[in-house]
């Protein structure tokens, strides 16, 4: 009976407050800044895939595709041999002129 009383009577102990967890926000996942400037300086003439992706010692292949070959697509600096066929076995990559005015510009070669 007492102790029903103290119970009562007593509000419940929180756990202590510790500030809110507010983490840094990390920006997504993407290359390097230098990742444009290292696969334009890994490119010398037409490459394949394996071999550039070696060259810049990377491992996973959807990624490095993601993060280095896709975006210098898209910003015309390197071009498909075969771009009718993007996923041909046969498939070499090779620097536009605008990928070698910005090799040029940045020291690659």
């Amino acid at each position: 009976m007492i102790l029903e009383v103290l119970t009562a009577s007593t509000p419940p102990k929180s756990a202590p407050k510790s500030a809110p967890k507010s983490a840094p926000k990390s920006a997504p996942k993407s290359a390097p800044k230098s990742a444009p400037n290292a696969l334009l300086a890994a490119i010398r003439s037409e490459i394949r895939r394996d071999a550039l992706q070696a060259a810049l010692s990377l491992t996973d292949r959807k990624s490095f595709f993601e993060r280095y070959p896709k975006p210098a697509l898209l910003d015309s600096l390197i071009e498909m041999t075969i771009p009718d066929k993007p996923n041909s076995r046969l498939q070499k990559y090779r620097l536009t002129d605008k990928g070698r005015q910005q090799r040029a510009q940045h020291g690659g070669g």
